[in-house]
């Protein structure tokens, strides 16, 4: 995940006269307008409290910024130059600008704990069964499948199929989601000390 290039596709689409109007959790949704040379910036950040969150929209449209997209909940916000006299970078700061990643990596280091504490809750009611893994025959909970011979074992066994590939799906979901959120926490993590590391060079 980077922001930056984010921030630069959208620009690069503003003076191409596509317009973000909001962006949601299904994605983008834009609208045909003239070009414009318009610099798109973002930030990720949560407010307890609409008036904060009113306060801190407040603050940049005084600096010349728009506010396009994003709730006091949504994390990500997206703000566009609407003032030409405004200052081209919405961050006063490198650490103010690289504490989005920090934010982003702990949002998903929490996702990873949440599903992996589900998942092993699962796994220690047996609603899950790791071992299954390993021996695709747990998945078929068919009394007596593997002792059938000739056209009961096929019929039994193409019927009960598609429900045990289903269940594995599922059984493999948790695992995946948790690896994946921790990979991205990494990633987020690490981009954010490289800029912190920047910084201090400068």
């Amino acid at each position: 995940m980077n922001l930056e290039k984010e921030e630069q596709w959208l620009s690069d689409l503003a003076q191409q006269g596509i317009r973000l109007e909001k962006k949601t959790w299904l994605g983008y949704k834009f609208r045909r307008d003239l070009p414009e040379a318009a610099t798109i910036k973002m930030d990720y950040r949560t407010f307890k409290q609409a008036s904060d969150f009113e306060d801190y929209r407040a603050l940049f449209e005084d600096s010349g910024w728009e506010h396009i997209s994003g709730t006091k909940n949504s994390g990500f916000q997206y703000f566009r130059k609407a003032d030409k006299e405004g200052s081209k970078e919405i961050f006063s700061d490198v650490d103010s600008k690289a504490i989005r990643y920090k934010r982003l990596s702990d949002l998903w280091a929490l996702l990873a704990c949440v599903y992996a504490i589900v998942m092993f809750s699962l796994i220690r009611s047996e609603s899950i069964d790791p071992g299954a893994i390993l021996n695709p025959k747990l998945l078929y909970f068919t009394p007596g499948l593997w002792e059938l011979e000739g056209e009961a074992f096929w019929r039994s066994f193409l019927f009960e199929t598609p429900f045990a590939v289903f269940r594995g799906l599922m059984w493999l979901f948790l695992p995946v989601v948790v690896i994946a959120a921790l990979y991205c926490a990494f990633k987020l993590k690490n981009q954010y000390n490289r800029m912190k590391e920047d910084d201090l060079r400068i």
